[in-house]
């Protein structure tokens, strides 16, 4: 018997219950809210929250929470004077699956986010320095970029398709022609 691939929709979550969080629980929800940061979860085909991410958008990497906290409401201030646009790095500080396999499609639904949107061009976790969590990113594709005092850093690559990257060498040459406008 051919068991069905699951499907899960990627959905902004208004409230979580912190204390489900095994990674994070002492991040009230107000923290999880504020400057821009965002919490997304995954929805199966039942309509159950299969997995949970919290995000912090910055300009930089983040070696600790309050690191991460600094950096994001700076980018939240910056954000005022770009119409919004807030840091270009998603820093994915905590995630949990509730659903076997949940987190492994958290992150392959975060991936396809990011990928698509206009402003965000990394993504990197703040990551407890736990050989669980070592593990889990390893195995998920990520690179390890740092190790910190209290925390590790890994990062999944958002690569351009060949169509993007041609795209991008065609408007680099034509942006270095003298006709063109600037």
């Amino acid at each position: 018997m051919l068991r069905k691939k699951p499907k899960f929709e990627l959905v902004e979550l208004p409230f979580i219950d912190v204390t489900e969080d095994p990674v994070r629980p002492e991040l009230s929800l107000e923290f999880r809210q504020a400057y821009g940061r965002k919490i997304f979860g995954i929805r199966d085909e039942e309509g159950d929250t299969a997995a949970v991410m919290c995000f912090a958008f910055t300009h930089g990497i983040p070696k600790s929470v309050e690191e991460m906290d600094a950096m994001s409401r700076d980018a939240a201030m910056q954000a005022i004077h770009r119409a919004g646009v807030q840091g270009s790095i998603a820093i994915a500080y905590t995630v949990w699956a509730k659903k076997k396999g949940g987190g492994k499609h958290m992150v392959n639904e975060v991936y396809k986010m990011i990928k698509a949107s206009h402003h965000l061009n990394r993504l990197i976790t703040l990551s407890p320095l736990t050989d669980m969590a070592r593990k889990f990113h390893l195995k998920n594709g990520a690179k390890e970029v740092q190790v910190n005092l209290t925390t590790q850093n890994f990062e999944y690559a958002i690569e351009l398709s060949e169509w993007e990257k041609l795209a991008e060498k065609v408007t680099a040459k034509w942006r270095n022609t003298t006709w063109s406008i600037k």
